[in-house]
């Protein structure tokens, strides 16, 4: 009786044997499978720059961070800095362009980052390098774009601090201002607003998938421009 018993109860235990060996054996083919690799940015992507300017104090315009942090999780490139920066900044780029390691460059400014855009791009124009994209966001002095990127998209707060960009005579390059009052964002919220970052990021990538070479510019050497930008000419503010 007790072999028996023996014998029955490790028939019983059978089934049970079984499919722990079977569990196990799944587990080990998981753990041998290679992961999937994480796809290469495009060519398009990778030679892509995205800078992000601040506003003052660099302590107001944090949710560039984020835009930078997103997009780089894209396989862009950004570099995040203060607009006072904006010169050397254009320097470098131009310097990356002419060596042939970029061939797309997006601007993105909040606030007196904002208002340092047309500065710049005037500048990589003079330089002979063409800016594909800059997106403002409240930009909060007066600015005239005179020498253009191919889009140019002012996202302001109309009731706010936030100005409309103004055109100058022969602007070549489109210019968008986008009055978005009302929406609930404020000065110091609308480059951290989530329906604002979706926007801006989907411009961004829908600049990307356009590129097909560099956007025409002014001619290398062109005269500088007769009057100083505001961004130059106003006292900071944020």
């Amino acid at each position: 009786m007790r072999l028996n018993g023996r014998h029955t109860a490790g028939a019983s235990q059978l089934p049970a044997l079984r499919v722990w060996a079977i569990c196990l054996l799944l587990l080990s083919a998981v753990a041998m499978s290679p992961s999937p690799a994480r796809a290469a940015p495009s060519q398009a992507a990778a030679t892509t720059h995205v800078y992000l300017l601040r506003g003052v104090l660099n302590i107001f315009s944090l949710g560039l961070d984020t835009i930078g942090a997103r997009l780089e999780a894209q396989g862009i490139p950004v570099t995040v800095a203060n607009f006072v920066s904006w010169s050397s900044l254009a320097d470098e780029a131009a310097t990356a362009y002419k060596a042939g390691r970029l061939k797309t460059i997006i601007l993105v400014g909040h606030s007196s980052g904002a208002t340092a855009l047309p500065d710049m791009i005037a500048k990589l124009n003079q330089l002979g390098v063409p800016v594909k994209l800059a997106i403002g966001l409240d930009s909060v002095f007066k600015t005239r774009l005179s020498t253009g990127a191919e889009r140019y998209i002012n996202i302001y707060i109309g009731d706010g601090p936030g100005e409309p960009v103004r055109a100058a005579a022969g602007l070549r390059g489109k210019l968008d201002n986008v009055d978005v009052r009302g929406s609930g964002v404020g000065h110091i919220t609308i480059d951290k607003n989530e329906a604002i970052q979706r926007r801006v990021i989907a411009e961004i990538d829908a600049a990307i998938a356009r590129w097909h070479g560099p956007a025409p510019v002014a001619e290398p050497g062109a005269a500088p421009r007769a009057a100083r930008s505001a961004a130059a000419t106003a006292p900071a503010r944020n």
